[in-house]
């Protein structure tokens, strides 16, 4: 995953979190990275379970993982702008467009 710290040097960091069930082990590893570099090599070819979670962290904080087999967004649309869980999106009072969403009636039921 990573987190996001406007105002702090470097401004993002990831965060692995590795285990061994055998060896009863485990280990947190974080990388800080700067607002203009935002690439870190990808670790799927020696953890493949990391494919999943290294695009959900490009979908949500646009932080590019170099050498990934198929980085793309994972949950938001393709045509989606902008890193959802960036301190500094907009938090609500804009008008966003998810195209192809149904958007259900308002629900009159009272308690």
């Amino acid at each position: 995953t990573a987190t996001d710290w406007p105002g702090r040097d470097p401004r993002f960091w990831l965060v692995y979190e590795l285990s061994s069930n055998d060896l009863r082990h485990r280990l947190r590893v974080k990388v800080g990275l700067h607002e203009e570099d935002l690439h870190v090599p990808s670790v799927t070819g020696q953890f493949p379970t990391a494919d999943w979670h290294e695009r959900e962290t490009f979908d949500f904080y646009g932080i590019v993982f170099d050498g990934h087999p198929d980085l793309r967004r994972i949950l938001l649309p393709d045509d989606w702008e902008g890193w959802p869980l960036r301190k500094t999106e907009e938090l609500g009072g804009v008008d966003t467009r998810y195209h192809g969403a149904f958007i259900p009636p308002v629900d009159r039921r009272t308690p």
